[in-house]
């Protein structure tokens, strides 16, 4: 099936911050947009609307990239579709451990976009890859380094920002040190970390498997907040996102950060986009909180949040590194806006900080968003992806839909 390979739906989900909807807690106002799996048909742009699901996929609106690139993108959003099912119905049969092929079910909501990521966008998240960095990918070695740096450097970088004066006289600090690294040059310096997180086509959507590969045994989610961008660089909307990351296998080299980053299942975007409009802008999203839940089939469990109001760079500013005069995505883009949480509570001994389990539940929620869960399986026990750009073109010309 697609790359968005999806999972599962409970009405309310029980997290680690109380009960958390699928959807938005304003969701009678909020425009989302998604795409569902219809079998016999194929992949199909969706809209929500009171507690249902509706096909909008049309000649012109073929893709939810074409949707987004419409001159009005609500307008196009807008229009009456046809009824597939109810949400809880189609979410349900989502989660990709009992899912039935002949029912319909919930995929990633973009499709053609690149997808992409800035990374180290927050203190906390720097002190980490510092840390993943200094320890080459022990987590035990970065216990230890963790005391000997956060006084050293934790204050300072929280309140730097990024390019300006203030940065320069850190790095000389931490020069003089002997603790600069490639991830502060990113984190402080006048130009942001934005990498390639996976292909088109290729991210899963909620309740899918997302997937850690056997060669990594310390690694987390990466609960974040997901722009949307069409083509002219406009950001239209935005979702949820699971940057699942390797720690051990970047902390060895920065240069290991496609392996790292871009395994089978290892991106997650949803539940669904929420279109910008007069109940919903950038500036909510640049005061969204998000939240995070992992409960893992051994009893263990975690919680943490994001608040974007910590961000060491604006939105905006990462979409303007990312699109533009010097780089174009004719399909528009989403980007991962980077997160500050990263676990280090101890899971599987003193001084071995988290890491997942094959059946971790992970719930990402944010009020205005909704929530995306995911459950952990190693890459291979997830479903291979084998629905790329090359089908869905075939796919959309046996029903008419191109031209």
């Amino acid at each position: 099936m697609d790359g968005a390979r999806s999972g599962g739906y409970l009405a309310t989900m029980n997290s680690g911050h109380g009960s958390a909807s699928l959807l938005p807690h304003d969701a009678a106002r909020a425009v989302l947009i998604g795409r569902v799996w219809r079998p016999g048909i194929g992949p199909c742009v969706v809209v929500v609307q009171n507690g249902e699901l509706f096909d909008i996929t049309r000649r012109g609106v073929a893709t939810v990239r074409d949707l987004l690139e419409q001159p009005d993108v609500l307008a196009a959003a807008k229009v009456a579709g046809e009824p597939i099912g109810p949400l809880a119905a189609i979410a349900d049969n989502s989660w990709e451990a009992r899912r039935s092929p002949a029912r319909p079910f919930l995929l990633a909501p973009v499709d053609l976009q690149a997808v992409k990521a800035a990374g180290v966008t927050f203190a906390v998240s720097l002190l980490e890859r510092v840390l993943e960095e200094q320890a080459r990918g022990s987590a035990e070695r970065a216990a230890e380094l963790r005391a000997q740096l956060h006084e050293l450097i934790g204050k300072d970088l929280a309140a730097v920002r990024p390019g300006s004066e203030r940065a320069q006289e850190v790095k000389q600090l931490l020069l003089e040190r002997g603790v600069w690294s490639q991830y502060l040059e990113v984190g402080i310096g006048p130009d942001p970390e934005v990498f390639t997180k996976a292909q088109p086509m290729s991210a899963v959507g909620f309740g899918a498997h997302v997937g850690v590969p056997p060669f990594s045994t310390w690694n987390n989610p990466e609960p974040e907040v997901v722009l949307v961008v069409t083509s002219r660089g406009t950001i239209v909307g935005a979702t949820l996102g699971n940057d699942v990351n390797l720690r051990d296998v970047e902390g060895r080299s920065a240069l290991l950060l496609g392996k790292a980053k871009d395994n089978n299942a290892s991106a997650a975007i949803g539940p669904f986009v929420r279109l910008f409009d007069d109940t919903f802008t950038l500036d909510h999203v640049r005061r969204t909180t998000v939240r995070l839940s992992v409960r893992g089939e051994d009893g263990f469990g975690l919680a943490g949040e994001s608040s974007l109001l910590r961000i060491s760079r604006d939105p905006e500013e990462l979409v303007a590194a990312t699109i533009g005069s010097n780089h174009q995505y004719p399909d528009g883009l989403c980007l991962y806006l980077g997160t500050m949480f990263a676990p280090v509570q101890d899971r599987d001994g003193l001084g071995k900080g988290f890491t997942h389990h094959p059946g971790d539940r992970v719930e990402i929620h944010a009020d205005g968003l909704g929530c995306l869960a995911n459950t952990v399986m190693p890459t291979a026990a997830c479903a291979p992806w084998s629905f790329g750009a090359g089908a869905l073109m075939q796919n959309l010309a046996a029903r008419g839909l191109l031209g």
